[in-house]
């Protein structure tokens, strides 16, 4: 792989604390990519993500849709979001930023990062967007900007389209593999790590599709009930990193270890919290068939192998978690409306091709879900540089 285009180290000069922004490549001179943060972010784990984005971009390219993907980027701080002084940490990294969030990189929320808590910080460094790098790529900059801002004013029963299109996408390729494998939805039991913005979505896209979510963790530990959890009681009951308040919980529901989630008894489990969750010596407590990586990078290659090697499927994060990042565009660049109906429709309709196409390919190929990923992306992205340009 080439190395990117740009990496930079940030070192705040009021706590010492260090950011990180990681350019892989640019498409048509822009470049998109969350920011996260959390303790122990290193500048390997962004430019991991930052490689990661270049091919969720790439995976969406249709040369039909006006959405054209841009180049993959991504930023990091290390530093615990709850912390005291993580709000100035952020605006000032943002502030540090902005040259580059004003010419080249388009960012938005991430682990341990809300979009409310961004536009904020990005306000406060003097910022117009997170993402205005891109409005020059727009034909009608107002009509696009008023779009995407009346999407996320959208609510469903009470929680932002935008904190649900993320795990729409996820819940659909959960499905796409149970319809391939000719699995019935109900009976199928998930275990979900994290119940923020994109685990909470997941457990209430597959619990309204019929599965059985039979555990969850988050930062206090497990929770699992083998008859299933009140998904909709849990998410009610959650704070704004994604805790569960204990208090929700019904006589069946069982506090378990923060680990407990791997090894209970669920046909699909969904890391949806941080980067490197699953290692090599916790895959031998897996006894699910599929693993589907809503966060960032969370199984690690050699576990993965291991998994591989005893049936294990692992459903890679560029193609699983990339709805999120696909639904800001499509609303931005006008392939969908600020309608909730709409733009599930087409997450759904997206993610199903998708996620058959890279089986497709791992069949053919005698290969893994995420080799298959690998090489989808691969292939396009020729055709984009043909078609666009880009930087390496």
């Amino acid at each position: 792989m080439p190395a990117p285009l740009m990496s930079l180290v940030w070192t705040d000069h009021a706590t010492g604390r260090r950011g990180f922004l990681v350019v892989d490549r640019l498409v048509r001179g822009v470049a998109s990519g969350g920011l996260r943060m959390r303790p122990g972010c290193t500048l390997e784990e962004v430019a991991g993500l930052a490689r990661g984005m270049t091919m969720k971009e790439a995976l969406h390219y249709d040369p039909e849709g006006r959405y054209i993907p841009l180049g993959g980027a991504k930023g990091g701080i290390d530093c615990d979001p709850r912390a005291p002084e993580a709000y100035g940490l952020l605006v000032r990294y943002l502030r540090a930023m902005r040259p580059y969030i004003e010419s080249f990189w388009t960012t938005g929320e991430d682990l341990g990062l809300t979009q409310d808590l961004v536009d904020r910080a990005a306000d406060e460094a003097g910022l117009v967007s997170s993402v205005q790098a891109v409005y020059p790529l727009l034909d009608d900059e107002a009509a696009a900007r008023a779009r995407l801002a009346d999407a996320f004013a959208v609510e469903v029963d009470g929680i932002g389209l935008d904190e649900l299109a993320g795990g729409c996408g996820v819940a659909e390729s959960v499905l796409t593999a149970l319809d391939r494998a000719s699995v019935p939805y109900a009976g199928t039991r998930v275990a979900v790590q994290g119940l923020g913005t994109m685990g909470g979505a997941t457990a209430r896209f597959l619990t309204r599709a019929g599965l059985t979510v039979v555990a969850v963790a988050d930062i206090k530990g497990a929770i699992a009930n083998p008859a299933g959890l009140d998904v909709e009681a849990l998410l009610a009951a959650r704070d704004g990193y994604g805790t569960v308040d204990r208090r929700a919980l019904r006589p069946g529901d069982r506090e378990l270890p923060g680990d407990a989630w791997l090894s209970v008894e669920a046909e699909v489990l969904v890391p949806a919290a941080v980067s490197y969750a699953i290692d090599a010596d916790d895959q031998e407590r897996i006894g699910a068939r599929w693993i589907v990586e809503a966060a960032n990078m969370p199984v690690l290659p050699e576990a993965e192998a291991l998994l591989a090697a005893r049936g294990v499927t692992v459903l890679p994060d560029v193609v699983v978690n990339s709805g999120t990042n696909a639904w800001w565009w499509w609303t931005l660049f006008g392939d969908i409306g600020a309608d909730a109906d709409e733009a599930f429709a087409h997450i759904r309709r997206s993610m199903r091709a998708l996620t058959g196409l890279m089986l497709d390919r791992a069949d053919a190929d005698g290969t893994t879900p995420r080799a298959a990923a690998h090489a989808l992306a691969t292939d396009r992205l020729p055709l984009i540089a043909e078609r666009f340009g880009w930087y390496r």
